[in-house]
């Protein structure tokens, strides 16, 4: 199957790639589109089919596509990134949050729920039991 985005989305989305990250960047656009194809299957979706039936969600799903390339992309092969970090001088401590802690690839819930993938629950609870007063108010 195609993939939802192209090396020229990515460009134009987020940046211009090296040689190196624009070869790893064509593998990852089959791979993301393929676990979104994924994704879209454990909830009983078809992402292809809802393209088709409606075209304007074509562009949502590559904004999806290329957000998920470009962050793997910025997830270093040789070191973890650092998102944020904090440093003191006298007690010697050094502390941060990694972009993508373990590496590899991951797809955000608010990307799910962008993409209508994310299951809704929804649950009642009886505040007054109705057996007491038949039904009847007060």
């Amino acid at each position: 199957m195609e993939p939802f985005a192209s090396l020229n989305d990515i460009e134009e989305l987020w940046r211009e790639m090296s040689t190196e990250e624009g070869k790893r960047a064509e593998k990852l656009l089959s791979i993301v589109s393929d676990c979104l194809r994924a994704e879209a299957d454990k909830v009983g979706k078809d992402l292809d089919k809802m393209i088709t039936e409606k075209p304007y969600f074509e562009s949502v799903v590559k904004s999806v596509t290329v957000d998920v390339v470009a962050r793997t992309l910025m997830t270093s092969t040789n070191s973890e990134p650092m998102s944020q970090m904090s440093q003191s001088a006298l007690g010697y401590s050094v502390s941060g949050t990694y972009l993508v802690p373990g590496g590899g690839l991951f797809i955000k819930k608010s990307e799910l729920a962008r993409l209508g993938l994310r299951r809704q629950r929804m649950g009642v609870i009886e505040l007054y039991d109705d057996k007491r007063n038949n039904g009847n108010p007060g």
